[in-house]
């Protein structure tokens, strides 16, 4: 055989050493390819099957009454532990997952009776409708137009915790802090502000509220008014853009006319006074935020009263106060967006409740003086 035969032969072994190889490579591709596809799919059938189970009720057949204590403040991580320990759900995380997809939200604290029969819809429904199995233990009714201070007197007058106790924890910046981090939406780091009186001043919403523990804890008693706040804020986000405000802008305007109006009070009309006052650039001048300043109550603000040095004194400075300076109810939270469209630059409440509204100093002063100044001077008989 000659060199050149040789060669040749030799060329064409390592051609087909070199196609075996591939060939067992490809082979092996393949294999591990196949492998993975069946581990990939036996993991999201196993993944997908267990879902589906923990999404089915633990025990369909099982209608033993199961009590279970949501406690004031639960959030929902806290309130799927307490059903997993009791049986009532498979896995906590679909659980949390299943109320965040179907964007469940406002459920009540209490007693309640479940079975292990029960759906996660079931049972989240039940939480909402709040049928507990026992009646609250106390209640507090937070009226509207109420500040930090007297909040804290009522929780005191309902519960053993003193007065001074509650206004520190009111005002425990770590307690803020946690309050934000569930509430991000409506409190923001506004709330900090330079001068600002009360951090959480006008975020405790007026309402009654049910305890249904001897002795909640403070964070439980507070929780559930910044809570409410928060659902009823959330209904007017896509007005406060249009209207250039925050929602601290919007809660310290929504307390201003709160604190000014009457049983008889058009809110609407006093939102248009202050607004038509911004637009001016005249200073809001309204008496509830120089006795917020004072820290006093009192029928009558006097002359020397509005000389009072504080930035909450709208006589001395304007623009808005830097925060709320009470607590608003929904009637007011929708004046504050939704004024009426006046010229009115003045108004005054007269001993009768009624409100006068005027559109110049002059017209003002001569009202003052009808239904102030001479009602004053005829009861001191003069």
């Amino acid at each position: 055989m000659s060199k050149k035969d040789s060669d040749k032969d030799l060329f064409q072994k390592k051609i087909l050493e070199k196609q075996q190889e591939a060939k067992i490579v490809r082979k092996i591709v393949l294999t591990i390819f196949i492998v993975l596809l069946i581990v990939f799919s036996g993991i999201i059938g196993g993944g997908y099957l267990y879902i589906n189970s923990a999404l089915k009720p633990v025990d369909p057949p099982n209608n033993k009454q199961i009590t279970v204590s949501i406690p004031i403040g639960s959030s929902v991580s806290s309130i799927a532990k307490i059903l997993k320990e009791n049986g009532l759900i498979k896995d906590e995380k679909i659980f949390r997952y299943y109320v965040k997809f179907k964007n469940e939200s406002g459920f009540q604290a209490g007693k309640y009776t479940f079975t292990k029969a029960m759906s996660f819809q079931d049972i989240i429904n039940g939480l909402k409708d709040g049928k507990v199995t026992n009646q609250a233990v106390f209640q507090l009714t937070i009226p509207e137009g109420r500040q930090i201070t007297e909040i804290a007197k009522i929780i005191s007058n309902k519960t053993s915790y003193p007065e001074d106790e509650i206004l520190k924890k009111l005002t425990d910046k770590k307690f803020i802090q946690s309050l934000q981090k569930e509430y991000p939406n409506i409190l923001t780091d506004e709330i900090y502000g330079n001068n600002i009186k009360y951090a959480l001043e006008g975020y405790l919403f007026p309402a009654t509220y049910f305890y249904y523990e001897e002795k909640p804890t403070l964070e439980q008693i507070i929780d559930p008014m910044v809570e409410k706040t928060s659902k009823i804020v959330s209904k007017y986000y896509g007005e406060l853009e249009p209207n250039n405000l925050t929602v601290h802008q919007f809660l310290t305007m929504a307390s201003l006319i709160e604190e000014e109006a009457t049983a008889k009070a058009d809110r609407e009309k006093i939102s248009s006074v202050f607004y038509n006052r911004l637009d001016e650039e005249m200073p809001l001048q309204t008496d509830p935020t120089v006795l917020y300043a004072l820290g006093k109550h009192k029928d009558r603000v006097l002359y020397k009263d509005l000389e009072v040095d504080s930035p909450y004194n709208t006589y001395r400075n304007k623009g808005l106060p830097p925060g709320p300076i009470a607590n608003a109810g929904e009637m007011s939270l929708t004046a504050a967006l939704q004024p009426e469209q006046t010229d009115f630059l003045y108004f005054l409440a007269t001993k009768e409740g009624e409100v006068i509204f005027t559109k110049t100093l002059q017209e003002h002063n001569k009202e003052k003086a009808k239904h102030i100044t001479n009602q004053d001077k005829a009861e001191k008989g003069s």
